[in-house]
């Protein structure tokens, strides 16, 4: 009877196990079931050495003996099956357990290698603005001083031209004063040959003519 009860138990932890292996287990649940069928496993054991020691006392040693070695294996190969779907249980959540890390070091790493990303294009982003700023600012820096050259150029060009008329004017100026200065000149000459003509005239009258015959 103790034997019967015995198997009943086992078989419903068996049950119960086997729908633990198709149930996340909760932390610890499997170490405190692996404890629960090694205390069974003494408690059987226990059992079974006193019945094995009853069986001396019987008429029929060696049918007891081989009725409770039958048992003894049943109930043993009930507690090793039951640790069999732990050991399954338990590999299948370290496999999990490792699998989730590994998601989770692939999920880490690949938003670091998002992050990463996002960093390389925002600097190439802001690497490529500033280039485009030193370029502007070249090519304001360039405008500026070829406007400036320009303005010196005709700045140049016209004190030049300013000059050039400036000469030009004085030149005709003064060839217009040595014009007047020439003409000063021979007006003051002629005057003067006028003057000694007169002069002469007034000396040296004109001798008279003398008659004609009759």
């Amino acid at each position: 009877m103790k034997y019967l009860v015995a198997a009943c138990l086992l078989t419903l932890c068996a049950v119960a196990v086997a729908q633990t292996v198709t149930q996340p287990a909760q932390p610890g649940a499997v170490d405190s079931e692996r404890q629960r069928i090694s205390a069974e496993r003494g408690k059987l054991e226990a059992e079974f050495s006193a019945e094995h020691a009853s069986c001396y006392k019987k008429f029929a040693v060696n049918n007891c003996l081989g009725d409770v070695n039958e048992k003894r294996r049943e109930a043993m190969a009930h507690l090793r099956r039951q640790e069999i779907l732990l050991n399954d249980q338990e590999r299948k959540q370290k496999a999990a357990e490792q699998l989730r890390k590994i998601e989770e070091k692939s999920s880490v790493q690949k938003q670091q290698e998002d992050a990463d990303h996002r960093a390389e294009a925002l600097s190439g982003y802001q690497s490529r603005l500033a280039k485009e700023k030193q370029k502007e600012a070249a090519r304001v820096s360039l405008q500026s001083r070829e406007q400036a050259n320009t303005e010196a150029r005709t700045s140049r060009l016209l004190g030049n031209q300013q000059k050039a008329q400036t000469r030009a004017a004085r030149t005709a100026a003064e060839a217009e004063e040595t014009r007047k200065f020439d003409e000063r000149q021979k007006e003051a000459q002629n005057r003067r040959a006028q003057h000694e003509s007169e002069k002469l005239k007034r000396v040296n009258p004109p001798a008279r003519s003398l008659p004609l015959p009759e």
